[in-house]
């Protein structure tokens, strides 16, 4: 298999082992702190790297706006989005509802940039949609008992979080491809849309607005997961995608870097000891043949 296409399998599996290691985190900070935490963490190693490397002489204005509206969008809003569903769904189904990216991405580019949305496409999200419904409604047994299969208030409100999650991250994606293409080092794009979300969400949680504070202490455990989280999820699991991006097939690569809801199954299984539903295997299954079908062309 090319190195891109490992690539992206590599961002699916970075980013399922992430679903599992911030659900205590992210529930004992809350969604904003915690999201902060680890975006300053990872832009402190991402600015030793290029700084070290030279990799900034890369940057100039043509390049410079897309990439910080991109973090802004993607990571300061679709990755706290993410990780409020997450502490209201668990990982499982906010893994499932992050996967519609995919067909968001391809509805906005034939709605935004006019491009085709092909018979075989139209059909990749419906099966999509029809996973995610799955995977949502029919993903647990009875006899599950864990915590992160818990839902935490309304379910259409998580939905709805998960939904929010997965279009900011598709229209961060497409604002950053066009500059991807060009060949700019992949550490230095992740360093500008990692910085400007966690400088916005520092300035966030200054303003005097309760519900966006802490909600637990940074303790040296939480902090260590913390730190864990960023370094897999937007240190590793987001370059390695901007890598794949740069040289593989738009389709292939989003499909490959979808299958984290399959890759997190097995991995909620060995965590949990509860074997996961049927309805989970096959709505993550459906989903990542529906965005199969989205993106070939």
């Amino acid at each position: 298999m090319p190195i891109h296409e490992l690539a992206a399998l590599g961002a699916a599996t970075c980013w399922a082992f992430t679903g599992l290691i911030s659900a205590g985190p992210a529930g004992h900070l809350g969604a904003l702190a915690f999201n902060r935490a680890r975006q300053i963490f990872v832009t402190g190693l991402l600015a030793l790297y290029v700084l070290a490397s030279g990799a900034w002489h890369q940057l100039d204005m043509a390049n410079a706006g897309p990439l910080l509206l991109s973090g802004l969008i993607g990571i300061f809003i679709g990755d706290t989005l993410l990780f409020a569903t997450l502490n209201r769904v668990g990982p499982r189904r906010s893994g499932i509802l992050f996967a519609l990216n995919a067909p968001i991405a391809a509805l906005l580019g034939w709605l935004v940039l006019g491009e085709s949305l092909p018979p075989l496409a139209i059909a990749g999200i419906a099966l999509t949609a029809a996973g995610v419904f799955l995977a949502i409604l029919f993903g647990k047994r009875r006899a599950q008992i864990h915590q992160w299969e818990t839902v935490k208030g309304p379910l259409w409100i998580g939905v709805l979080l998960g939904i929010g999650a997965a279009t900011g991250q598709a229209i961060g994606s497409i604002i950053a491809r066009p500059v991807m293409e060009t060949g700019i080092d992949p550490f230095l794009a992740s360093l500008m849309r990692v910085g400007v979300a966690a400088f916005c969400l520092s300035i966030l949680i200054q303003l005097p607005i309760p519900s966006v504070k802490p909600k637990g202490p940074l303790t040296l455990k939480i902090a260590v997961l913390t730190a864990l989280t960023g370094i897999l999820a937007l240190a590793m699991g987001m370059t390695l995608l901007l890598f794949a991006l740069s040289g593989g097939k738009v389709g292939i690569v989003s499909t490959l870097s979808a299958t984290s809801p399959v890759m997190i199954l097995p991995m909620l299984w060995l965590r949990t000891g509860e074997r996961p539903a049927g309805g989970a295997w096959a709505g993550a299954a459906l989903v990542v043949i529906g965005m199969a079908l989205i993106f070939i062309r």
